[in-house]
């Protein structure tokens, strides 16, 4: 069995028809079932609609002036609307944010997996996969800081919906002893993978370094290769990930 990056669910990632302004052919919605982005991978995603506006203002304005900080005028002016627009939708900042973090974190899980489209290995797809984040991180820092980093300052809820994220990448990762002939893995191999790849990438957010995600590639496939497949081949992997 390979990594499989799939759909989280029917209504929250659905197919539509493709036309010039959607390559991909997929729309991202929230859970009620509101489009929320229409994603074309390679111009980063395409928004339509006040509703999806305010979600990616909001991520906008959390990663640049952090989540206690962000009001929600800032938000709106992220957004190019009204307050009565932003009321129409949420209750409050909080309401806003916890659907944006659904939202952001569902267009990164595409991102995801469009960049792995066509591997068929565990580590071909891993490695489009992580090359897919890094370029998501590299293009949308701010957004990244949103949903990696700020996510503690907003609560107990917000925190609740990255465990989730960081459930489902554990899961995946997982995957690998599919294809690993090392019986002796310890059961938390994927988990301790998982949350050191987000630590390393919480801690170049959190400084605001911007333009070298990209970069981190090699080591990323190096850490989570080693566990399920030794130093050889972690070390391989490392070379040929390099540009």
């Amino acid at each position: 069995m390979v990594l499989t990056l799939k759909p989280r669910t029917k209504e929250y990632l659905s197919p539509i028809a493709p036309s010039r302004r959607t390559a991909t052919g997929y729309r991202l919605g929230t859970k009620g079932g509101q489009s929320v982005f229409s994603i074309d991978f390679e111009r980063v995603g395409t928004l339509t609609g006040k509703h999806q506006r305010i979600l990616l203002g909001m991520l906008e304005a959390v990663g640049t002036h952090g989540y206690e900080q962000t009001t929600v005028a800032d938000a709106i002016t992220m957004a190019g609307v009204h307050r009565q627009d932003f009321y129409e939708s949420f209750r409050d900042k909080e309401d806003c944010y916890l659907q944006a973090l659904d939202a952001g974190s569902a267009w990164v899980e595409l991102a995801m997996r469009e960049a792995a489209t066509g591997e068929t290995t565990w580590r071909g797809q891993l490695r489009g996969a992580l090359t897919g984040l890094l370029r998501f991180l590299d293009e949308q820092p701010a957004v990244g800081r949103a949903l990696l980093v700020e996510v503690h300052a907003a609560g107990a809820l917000a925190v609740s919906k990255r465990t989730e994220a960081m459930t489902r990448a554990s899961t995946m990762m997982d995957l690998a002893r599919e294809e690993s002939d090392d019986d002796t893995v310890p059961a938390i191999s994927a988990e301790a993978v998982v949350a050191g790849i987000l630590a390393v990438l919480r801690a170049r957010l959190a400084a605001a370094k911007q333009g070298e995600y990209h970069r981190l590639l090699p080591e990323l496939m190096y850490l989570a290769v080693l566990p399920y497949f030794g130093a050889a081949a972690a070390s391989a992997e490392m070379q040929a990930s390099r540009p």
